[in-house]
């Protein structure tokens, strides 16, 4: 059996993970397999995958909830929160020097060349999201229709993202109990060939101290998750001179945080909704932009969340870079911080339970539905790539049409890694600026 690895060594590799994990959740469970699992031996594959199903049907970044677990199974509560904080502190530093770049010199005509390039990049990003989503989670008639139902719900009736979530729960749970042969899905399980778990250090037959179900340690997590929800609200209110704009900012995000089935590109619909027309942060062609930015950083893509807080800061306060920076970083505060909860709370009781087929089911129909919210977040950001000016014939960009089809081809048929291919948009949108 391996020893137990010291906390020095477990932030050795939170740290270096927060700056490599790009590629997405894929890419980031990948990584933290490759090297807990098959090279440390920290952890066996029954112990890796038990977790990672229930980080699966949460909401938020199944990827950093993954890290929180893990780093919780190690070393406990200061374990897995230096896990989490470590997965997104480099992203966010990241993120927020690119807002500043963005924000001081966007306007400069080969700066704004350089991002109209990104544009038509992040459309064909976005449309191979909805494919993978879609190939993930449509695995029935019944799933297609969900997915069908929910984009006639946002597309044609405004019906608001949380609305369709929670109807979708609803839809499943009635469902099952009256037709629960509708969930069948022509999906073969793998199933996995365990080997020597005895030579990791935390295996299938590891006792965790202190699992189950205990109400005073619910209650005392709850109290605590509250307590810190409530500290910047309190700070907001007899520090700054506008509190309802960070009150609207912090309850919003944390409305986002707790309806983010299915990924980052299920919520960015309601974001992008809510943030750009309704209240007014930033518009259609900068949250693109932020889109694209998000994808260049390492770390979790809701990480894009962070991005509308600083615009909404900066736009809301006189183009202000300080209330940019604290609307970042108290949107990705608000943004996270459900991520501690349900790990804290749910690890030790899942740590003491079999995969629950009903939860699984229902969440499973919640992706499906996500699937249709994507598809309705693909049209609203193409109109403006693609109709920059008007919807019709004569508004339409074609050298738009071409670059998002051949960002398409590049990203999904010839597997081009997306990093790349974002610089090889920033160089095409500056080629066009220059040559036209």
């Amino acid at each position: 059996m391996r020893q137990k690895p010291t906390l020095k060594e477990a932030l050795t590799f939170w740290t270096k993970l927060g700056f490599i994990s790009f590629g997405g959740p894929a890419g980031q469970i990948a990584l933290m397999h490759e090297y807990l699992v098959e090279q440390k031996k920290w952890i066996s594959d029954s112990k890796f995958f038990h977790a990672l199903n229930y980080c699966m049907i949460l909401p938020g970044p199944e990827a950093q909830q993954l890290a929180i677990y893990i780093g919780w199974l190690l070393h406990g509560r200061l374990g897995g929160f230096l896990a989490g904080v470590l997965f997104v502190l480099p992203s966010m530093f990241i993120l927020l020097g690119l807002s500043f770049i963005y924000v001081t010199f966007g306007n400069v005509p080969w700066i704004h060349a350089l991002f109209t390039g990104l544009k038509p990049a992040v459309i064909a990003i976005v449309i191979l999201a909805l494919v993978k989503i879609g190939k993930k989670s449509l695995l029935s008639p019944f799933h297609y229709f969900v997915a069908l139902a929910a984009f006639i719900c946002i597309f044609f009736f405004n019906i608001p993202f949380p609305l369709i979530i929670i109807g979708a729960i609803f839809v499943a749970a009635i469902s099952r109990k009256l037709i629960p042969g509708i969930f069948h899905t022509q999906n073969n399980n793998v199933v996995q060939k365990i080997i020597n778990e005895e030579d990791y250090f935390l295996n299938k037959d590891t006792v965790i101290v202190d699992t189950g179900f205990r109400f005073a340690r619910i209650l005392k997590q709850v109290a605590i998750a509250l307590l810190l929800w409530v500290i910047p609200l309190v700070v907001f209110y007899f520090f700054t001179s506008d509190f309802e704009f960070w009150k609207t900012l912090s309850m919003f995000f944390t409305k986002a945080a707790l309806v983010t089935f299915g990924g980052a590109y299920a919520v960015l619909p309601y974001v992008a909704q809510v943030s750009v027309e309704k209240l007014h942060w930033l518009t259609n062609l900068q949250m693109i932009d932020g889109l694209a930015l998000g994808e260049t950083t390492p770390g979790p893509l809701i990480m894009v969340l962070a991005y509308v807080g600083f615009m909404a800061g900066h736009n809301h306060f006189g183009n202000s870079l300080v209330m940019g920076t604290l609307g970042l970083v108290t949107t990705t505060f608000y943004t996270f911080l459900p991520c501690f909860f349900f790990i804290f709370i749910g690890a030790p009781i899942i740590e003491r339970t079999q995969e629950n087929k009903t939860v699984k089911q229902i969440l499973g129909l919640v992706t499906a539905a996500v699937v249709g919210v994507v598809l309705n977040l693909t049209i609203y950001l193409g109109k403006v790539v693609i109709f920059p000016t008007t919807i019709s014939f004569a508004g339409l960009d074609m050298v738009s049409i071409i670059w998002v089809v051949v960002s398409f081809i590049a990203i999904y048929r010839f597997k081009l890694n997306m990093i790349l291919w974002i610089g090889i948009s920033s160089l095409f949108g500056l080629a066009h600026y220059l040559v036209m």
